[in-house]
């Protein structure tokens, strides 16, 4: 195993438990609104997806760098579906509109 393989490994596996923390010290009632809003801010995400893309050199490259671009699309997509869905849960009920019948003018 290479020294930049084990590395990398270990960044992966130390942000995974790091993430798995601090994701658990949330209270469930604020997970969903943090969730969401990371979700829409990962736009960063698809800029890694079109960087990996301008390196692809292969057929599967280009596939896999297609895919990646379609997930973080999706991902940052979501996000705003979700954060918006939830900022309407809070917004003050509109009062009923009334049909008044209009009295013919003479």
């Amino acid at each position: 195993m290479s020294t930049e393989l084990f590395t990398g490994i270990t960044v992966f596996v130390l942000a995974l438990l790091v993430g798995f923390e601090v994701i658990s010290k949330i209270p469930s009632t604020l997970h969903t609104p943090m969730m969401s809003g990371a979700n829409a801010i990962h736009g960063v995400v698809i800029v890694g997806a079109i960087l990996t893309a301008t390196a692809a050199d292969t057929p599967i490259g280009y596939l896999l760098a297609g895919i990646a671009s379609a997930f973080a699309a999706a991902n940052v997509v979501g996000g705003y579906l979700v954060t918006d869905r939830m900022l309407r849960m809070f917004r003050a009920p509109r009062p009923a509109r009334t049909v008044e019948a209009k009295e013919p003018t003479k």
